[in-house]
């Protein structure tokens, strides 16, 4: 597909991966692209879905609109999680099969393999085991956005399909810490510690479990390549019903803590709190399609943590610069 002479229209473009793929749609010459802000559209209505797509008439669209959070969030607004993703993906794919869309790819997440998956986690391993406790609401809503693209695709022959990216992070990410994922969550909490000049962080769970993480501009560059070049023929094909998108590496928890504590000047004490729980323990995606399809990520982990921690604090207003100072 010809992108730069596509109508776009790409879903959750406010956040930090939608807000990545239209830089990056940009960047290769896309001019007519749409948006819409959470305010002025909820994904969560059909009529509102449905009467948006009748008046803008997208060829392509790109869903990057999820509700999304961390281990905390994910097990303390369960109902939230599954029921808005849920409706989210229904809408916008039903409505871009009844307005013709040309081709649909909608952004998933790693949570959606079993806790126990074997390592690294192949396309196949999907529905093979249980999933992880405090996600499944969440991962649930995923697996049910990834079987209606097949499901479209097979009924009706449209080329919808979907991507699983590793761990995201990068420009535009929740820093809150209550919802946040695990880099921007370590990020904030160094950087405060050092800031205020406390001697000790403590984190969640034991350090033990293995991550793997991808710079959000990366997901971004992979999802135009794979935008332009495969077809839900392509994926559906092969027998699976996705393609997984990361590094191939990983790290630990622990390693990851001390990596951005010496990254922020935070020399005081780590600790970890085991009566805490640690998630899945190792998630690890074998990403041999993409490779043998000839895309490869471009920054590395040192490299995408030093931009997503500049551009956290080139974020913060001068007032909580300064509260932070004082504390």
């Amino acid at each position: 597909m010809d992108l730069k002479n596509k109508k776009i229209y790409v879903a959750g473009s406010g956040g930090m991966v939608g807000s990545a793929v239209v830089r990056r749609l940009q960047s290769i010459g896309c001019t007519d692209l749409i948006s819409r802000a959470s305010a002025e559209l909820d994904l969560r209505t059909q009529s509102d879905v449905d009467a948006f797509f009748d008046r803008e008439k997208p060829e392509a669209v790109i869903i990057a609109a999820a509700k999304v959070g961390g281990i905390l969030a994910n097990d303390r607004y369960r109902a939230d999680f599954i029921y808005d993703n849920l409706m989210i993906e229904s809408n916008v794919i039903n409505a871009a099969f009844n307005s013709g869309v040309e081709k649909l790819i909608l952004l998933g997440s790693s949570c959606i393999y079993p806790k126990l998956a074997p390592q690294p986690i192949r396309e196949e391993h999907l529905l093979t085991g249980l999933l992880e406790s405090t996600n499944e609401p969440y991962a649930i809503a995923k697996i049910a956005g990834i079987k209606l693209c097949e499901s479209y695709y097979r009924q009706h022959g449209c080329n919808f399909y979907s991507i699983m990216p590793t761990n995201l992070y990068g420009p535009n990410d929740n820093f809150d810490l209550e919802t946040s994922h695990v880099i921007p969550a370590l990020l904030r909490k160094f950087h405060d510690a050092a800031t205020t000049g406390a001697r000790e962080v403590t984190l969640w769970g034991t350090g033990t479990p293995k991550r793997e993480f991808l710079y959000v501009d990366d997901l971004a560059d992979a999802l135009v390549f794979l935008m332009e070049r495969i077809d839900a023929a392509n994926i559906y094909e092969q027998g699976i019903t996705h393609i997984n998108v990361g590094t191939g590496l990983d790290i630990s928890i622990r390693e990851l803590a001390e990596k951005i504590a010496k990254l922020v000047g935070f020399d005081g004490e780590i600790r970890f709190d085991s009566a805490m729980a640690d998630g899945t323990p190792r998630k690890l995606l074998d990403v041999a399609r993409l490779d043998a399809l000839g895309w490869k990520y471009k920054y590395s982990l040192d490299e995408g943590l030093k931009l997503a921690l500049d551009w956290y604090v080139r974020s913060l207003s001068d007032e909580e610069r300064t509260t932070a100072a004082n504390k």
